[in-house]
């Protein structure tokens, strides 16, 4: 039986801010195709944890491999869903237009129609095609998090992650959310952060949890 490869690996990481220790000889590893969630409370060090992944900040000790390359190499097959997106709504920029951003890298190679065509599709993985020209700014917050979530998945990402992906949104953009994750499940690799466990559903494969800080033990663990 064929193995499946490793998605992330963590191998004795750690990492602190100046006068904080935040990871210390954290190592764990999920593999392509699960979906995963990374819970914790809030200040627990998930953000750091997401930096690291993203290659915004780097590991002090220990490796990360991602899709079984470096992070820096491998950066570009992530779809990545912030939770926070700071707009000017003052902006006149349409929804197809925030999920065509998720192509900037391919504009050299693909043609204006490729591209539109690509946009329309991410847009009916949420759910959200009928909304193609609708200014961004006019839409609810749910709404406006699954446009993220099609911008992040244009580009055909290998691994999905969604930061804390349910915050502010209403019932149904939660329910549609889920129903896209669930058509992404096996295909793409899923990682959710969150804080609230009522996330962790039965689409979960595995949770990891990160510790909170505990006085004298160093730094914090994901198990």
């Amino acid at each position: 039986m064929t193995e499946v490869p490793v998605a992330l690996q963590f191998k004795d990481v750690s990492f602190a801010y100046p006068s904080l220790q935040i990871l210390d000889g954290v190592t764990f590893h999920f593999h392509q195709g699960e979906f995963i969630a990374l819970v914790g409370p809030n200040g627990s060090g998930k953000t750091t944890l997401l930096k690291l992944i993203l290659g915004l900040e780097e590991a002090q000790r220990g490796t990360i491999q991602l899709m079984g390359g470096s992070v820096k190499a491998m950066r570009p097959t992530i779809g990545y869903v912030p939770q926070h997106a700071t707009y000017d709504p003052s902006f006149p920029i349409s929804v197809i237009e925030v999920v065509m951003m998720g192509l900037v890298d391919a504009k050299r190679r693909l043609k204006k129609q490729e591209i539109r065509a690509m946009a329309i599709e991410a847009l009916k993985q949420v759910e959200l095609e009928d909304l193609v020209n609708r200014p961004y700014s006019q839409l609810s917050g749910g709404q406006r998090r699954r446009v993220l979530v099609a911008r992040a998945l244009v580009a055909r990402p290998t691994m999905l992650i969604l930061d804390e992906p349910t915050a502010n949104m209403d019932q149904e953009s939660e329910r549609r959310l889920y129903q896209t994750l669930k058509r992404l499940k096996g295909n793409t690799t899923i990682l959710i952060v969150t804080h609230d466990t009522r996330f962790v559903s039965d689409l979960t494969d595995r949770v990891f949890c990160i510790d909170p800080i505990v006085e004298g033990s160093g730094g914090r663990t994901v198990v």
